[in-house]
Parts: structure tokens; sequence; C-alpha cells
């Protein structure tokens, strides 16, 4: 196939008109390497990679925590119908014989080009501080275990690409040293001090989970889990963006703070997303959804219900420069699992991971 005219995001953040060339599900440098010549003429249309969700648990009814496999496959079609063609499906904290059974699932998953591409699992728990347990059930937590967590990886296939740790619980320094060149250690749903913070990312644990959710806040005399991950260049920080979780304003000086390279966008999207408002679970727990804003019955936010497609729009509107957002989306969150080197951005040699939109980001054509 060849994309004609369109705008093409480059890995430098400008658009360039020209051609894109695909064979093979791969882009490739020229109309010379393509033997299926079909065009698709773009006129008008900007070209830009597919984006790139590490951290959703669910969506169109279903969650990836109830280890159904049919259930997964409908979350990951309608992933790749909103532009979203690569994905961590996310666990809560459960079991370990659950979560190894939940974790089989996502090494079942046949490759179907109506669905996003499964690039690796998120486990989002039960490594936590109760006192910062947000959504998840605080009988299931417990102290980071090394075995548990190799367990449930193999179970896997070795999927798993992030872990979710709160570096001041028992075992969380010996976790780290062990397990921090097998996986992605990420800070969150923690209590943890600057100075604990701060040791834990320099030991290892250089990403964190929904930056401002489940930590304390930022103050000018504890700037705790933030200010730590601010001061170590190879953290990269998850952020919510739908308009719930976090106020625009702060949404901007996280990008002005962390910079256009390390600030990844997530949805944390849960079984609501796409759905009317009614009543859904998260991880076991009901969870009200009224209007995009999902809630325990105590009021705690649980996830979201918008798609990682919405949240980049939305960055954009709160007044994110329009690059940013782009690579918040796609480039970020693939080189913060390793997977850049296969999508992100629109290279020769890279899978045709491709959207076509119009100037306003309507979504018009997943590739």
């Amino acid at each position: 196939m060849i994309i004609k005219n369109g705008f093409v995001f480059q890995e430098d953040g400008t658009f360039e008109k020209k051609d894109l060339f695909i064979e093979a599900g791969k882009i490739v440098s020229s109309s010379q390497e393509v033997l299926d010549k079909t065009e698709l003429d773009a006129s008008g249309l900007k070209v830009i990679p597919g984006l790139i969700d590490i951290h959703s648990h669910g969506a169109s009814g279903h969650d990836f925590s109830d280890g159904n496999l049919e259930g997964l496959k409908t979350i990951l079609k309608y992933e790749k119908s909103h532009g979203i063609t690569s994905y961590c499906p996310t666990s809560m904290t459960l079991p370990m014989e659950q979560l190894i059974q939940i974790f089989s699932t996502a090494k079942n998953i046949c490759p179907d080009p109506s669905i996003a591409h499964i690039a690796g699992i998120n486990m989002e728990g039960p490594f936590l501080n109760p006192s910062k347990k947000g959504a998840h059930v605080e009988a299931y937590i417990q102290k980071p275990d090394i075995d548990f967590f190799r367990q449930c990886n193999a179970s896997s296939g070795n999927l798993v690409k992030l872990v979710t740790l709160a570096p001041e619980v028992e075992g969380a320094s010996e976790f780290i040293q062990e397990l921090k060149h097998d996986v992605k250690i990420s800070v969150g749903h923690t209590s943890a001090s600057y100075e604990c913070a701060y040791n834990a990312m320099k030991a290892g644990a250089n990403h964190v989970t929904h930056l401002f959710n489940a930590m304390p806040p930022f103050a000018h005399r504890s700037p705790g889990v933030i200010g730590a991950a601010s001061d170590i260049p190879s953290c990269m920080v998850e952020l919510i963006c739908d308009g719930i979780h976090i106020h625009p304003s702060v949404v901007r000086n996280v990008f002005s703070m962390f910079g256009s390279e390390r600030v990844i966008l997530i949805s944390d999207s849960m079984m609501a997303t796409g759905m009317e408002n009614g009543t859904y679970e998260l991880g076991g727990q009901k969870v009200t959804m009224n209007n995009k804003k999902a809630t325990l019955a105590d009021g705690t936010i649980a996830g979201s219900a918008t798609n990682l497609y919405d949240c980049m729009k939305k960055a954009m509107e709160f007044g994110i420069k329009e690059s940013d957002a782009l690579f918040a989306a796609t480039r970020n969150p693939a080189k913060s699992i390793g997977i850049y080197d296969k999508t992100g951005s629109l290279t020769p040699g890279k899978n045709a991971d491709i959207l076509l939109t119009d100037e306003q980001y309507h979504l018009i054509k997943v590739i």
C-alpha cells in the first residue's frame, strides 16, 4: 500500500507532506519495495503513529482482570478502533493464583488486524502501600515478593513490562535490585518521602504510575515522589489526561517540569469506557460511571472512562503543544517499555501502525 499526499508526523516533531510506503505490515523506504501498489489518498489529512496505551484496565464492558479471553479480545478491538494500536492490559491487586490465570490469557491472543497488539502487561498490584490503595482491594495487598512476580510473569510468557511498587514498604529495595533489569519498575500507590523515592529511582525504579494520583502532593518543603521524579533525568512519568484526574494547569506544569521526552499519556481506563452511564466493576469492586467520571461507593476515583486518543486530544485542548501531546502518546510510551524499535514513529523498518486524522484530530482511518 502507498499512502499518498498526507502530512506525515516526523521524529523531530514536524509534519512533512510525503508518501508513506507499506509492505507486509512494515513501513519501507520506497515504492520499489512495495508489491501491493494500492494507493490511499491522504490529501489534507495528518498521518500519525498509532497510539500506545501502557496503562489500561479495560473498556467496552470488559476488564482484563476478569481473565476472560473473549473479553480481552473485545477490549483490544475497541482500542484499535479508537486509534490505540499497541496496548498493555493492566491488572489490579488480586491473589497470585488469580493473577496467574489472568496473565495467561494475554499470551493466548492471536495476531489479528482488527485488534490492538499486546505490547506487554502492566502489573499494577499487589506491591502497594495500603494507605494509598485507591481502587485496589486492601486485603490482597502484600509486600514486594520476587518469587510472586516471577511466577506471574512466567504465566504470561514473560510479557510483563511494568510493575508498580511502593518503595517505602519492606522488601522494596531487594525487589528493585533483583528485578530492575527484567522489568520496568514503577513507583506508585505510595506514601514515600522525597528521599525514599529518590533512592528507589537511583537504584533502578525509573518510572512513576499515574503521577499525582495515589501519592503525596508536591509540597514546597516535602516534594515527595513528584519532586524526586523531576530530579532523576531517566525517570518517566504517566499522566491521566481525562480532564477529571488532573487539573489543566497541572497538566501544563507537568510538561514544563518534565519536558517533551519524559511524559507518558495514559488512559487508566476501566470497563465503563465506551459504555453508557451505569454501574461496572474494577478489580472486583463496584464502580459507578457518570459522565465519564468513575468512582467507588466512597467517592474514590476508580480509573477513567476515557480512551487514550481522547486523552491526547484533551491534552491539546489544555494547551499542550501538538507535537508534545503526540510524542506522549506514541514515542514516549514505546521507549518506556522498550518497543521503540518496532513502533512509536513512522520510519522504515517499523510496524505500519498508522492513523489518518483531519486537522482537528477527528480519527478518519486506522491502519
